[in-house]
């Protein structure tokens, strides 16, 4: 069901059909990257199980140096945390969480968008303040310089790029209640 955003009632529908296409293509975007870090971690994680399973195996150089890759749990770890961090924008955009519609189904539609809207107002803040304290968290690890044991990675880097997905969840999270105020003053979600 497309609605019209000129004629609907709401703060500025028109501007925030323009800047949810921005929000779309950044969230978009950011899924993707998080996905192909994940898929990088697979194919690392896979080299390094079968490295580890073909230690001396063969005495034939190259394949004499086969082994696990160092550091990869290391690698996982981090990877994966940014990773699911670049999925939260993009899943928030599609209304993606978990609900539960046992109680709403016999609510009208303009109940349903203003619970709707109550859900985006908390997942706001709870965006912005784990975005905060993560925030906090990558200042701590940039001044004490920590950093992995086997690669001796910065663990600075695995905070900055779950910064990046967290910060744009939070502003993701903040275009959906800019979308429900719009589709609670039309009486209708947009799904």
């Amino acid at each position: 069901m497309a609605r019209d955003a000129e004629s609907m009632p709401g703060l500025a529908p028109g501007l925030e059909a323009g800047v949810g296409r921005i929000v779309r293509a950044i969230t978009a975007t950011l899924a993707l990257l998080g996905g192909l870090l994940l898929l990088a971690l697979v194919i690392m994680t896979v080299f390094s199980i079968t490295g580890r399973a073909l230690v001396g195996v063969f005495d034939v150089y190259p394949f004499d140096r086969l082994g696990p890759v160092p550091g990869d749990f290391e690698m996982v770890s981090a990877g994966c945390a940014v990773a699911v961090c670049a999925f939260l924008p993009w899943c928030q955009l599609n209304r993606g969480h978990v609900t539960v519609d046992v109680f709403l189904t016999r609510l009208g539609d303009r109940a349903k968008a203003a619970l709707t809207l109550v859900g985006n107002v908390l997942m706001t803040g709870a965006a912005v303040l784990i975005a905060w304290r993560l925030q906090l968290g990558l200042a701590d690890k940039l001044s004490y310089n920590e950093t992995t044991m086997i690669l001796q990675m910065p663990v600075w880097y695995g905070y900055a790029g779950a910064a990046v997905g967290l910060w744009v969840f939070a502003a993701t999270s903040l275009y959906t209640v800019w979308r429900s105020i719009n589709e609670v003053a039309a009486g209708r979600e947009d799904r």
